[in-house]
């Protein structure tokens, strides 16, 4: 997976052309979101094809400001404070989250500055919330 940073002009039909051009190339947005911040149009995609993506924006005249590895993360949605704890985690070990949005399977997808110690933290924090043989559900047999 790959998240592009992608340059959008703030003007109405903006992103209806982004989305397009990836429509007539037959790439599907993963997930992700458009901001204006201080008066400029940025969005951050999620692309199963980065390079696809990619050329479909460029061909359109759409600037691409980066293409980027990401890591993905699930959160348990029922234990409160589950983003300060990763994001305490990524903290505690140097790395910085530069982006941060959901996918459209609300997986917590995560830009950071350092893909290589970020990723040692996703593993851990992976293999620590996997939940123990014990705590399976049980499955009844018929």
């Amino acid at each position: 997976m790959k998240d592009l940073a992608i340059a959008l002009d703030n003007r109405p039909g903006a992103l209806a052309e982004m989305g397009d051009a990836l429509g007539r190339a037959g790439v599907s947005i993963e997930g992700g979101g458009a901001f204006v911040v201080n008066g400029q149009g940025v969005a951050h995609f999620l692309f199963k094809d980065g390079t696809a993506a990619r050329w479909a924006l460029e061909a359109a005249g759409i600037r691409v400001l980066e293409e980027r590895d990401v890591l993905v993360q699930r959160l348990n949605q029922g234990e409160p404070g589950q983003l300060g704890k990763i994001a305490r985690r990524m903290a505690e070990a140097g790395v910085n989250i530069e982006v941060l949005y959901s996918d459209h399977d609300h997986q917590l997808i995560l830009v950071v500055d350092d893909i290589a110690q970020g990723r040692k933290v996703s593993d851990a924090w992976t293999r620590e919330q996997a939940p123990t043989a014990s705590h399976k559900p049980i499955r009844n047999k018929r």
